[in-house]
């Protein structure tokens, strides 16, 4: 059987037991702005963010509320996680021309979530020949800008209202 290690993940393990509440409802109940790392909040859901990004840009959209599988969220809020991924689709587009996107949740510890107990969904932009590779070669991740840059990139392209569908 062959390993495959994530070390930039280390970080994280070793401070999650650590912290106080969920990490994604304190990030919530935080006003939009660079501290947290939100990019946009609506009604019931939000922005932000990675704190530990797989690739530059990785955005992840939560409901406000603390729940743990979208089977047990109100229509109303998935329509808006909805509504919110296609604005950070083209969000992102705009910001680093992407050649690919990855999107999905992993619900649960043992398919990888993080934050186990508060479902989200993530989307990472990929380029063809990006370097996910590094960490597990070279034990380090290698990031064209840090969150701040990436906040101060973004944070206008989710300022701007979206404008109404053209028929």
């Amino acid at each position: 059987m062959r390993y495959i290690t994530a070390p930039w993940r280390e970080a994280y393990v070793r401070s999650a037991g650590k912290s106080r509440g969920c990490v994604l409802c304190r990030a919530g109940k935080a006003r939009a702005g660079a501290s947290a790392h939100v990019l946009l909040r609506g009604r019931q859901a939000f922005v932000l963010l990675n704190k530990y990004p797989y690739q530059t840009g990785h955005l992840m959209i939560a409901p406000l509320r603390h729940l743990a599988s979208p089977e047990d969220a109100p229509a109303a809020l998935l329509n808006e996680m909805t509504a919110l991924l296609q604005r950070s689709l083209k969000a992102l587009r705009t910001a680093y021309a992407p050649h690919g996107l990855n999107i999905g949740m992993n619900l649960g510890r043992s398919a990888g979530a993080g934050v186990a107990d508060h479902f989200h969904l993530h989307v990472v932009p990929r380029w063809t020949g990006d370097s996910n590779f590094m960490p597990v070669i070279g034990g380090a991740k290698v990031m064209i800008e840090d969150l701040d840059a990436t906040f101060a990139r973004l944070r206008p392209l989710f300022a701007a209202r979206p404008r109404a569908a053209q028929r």
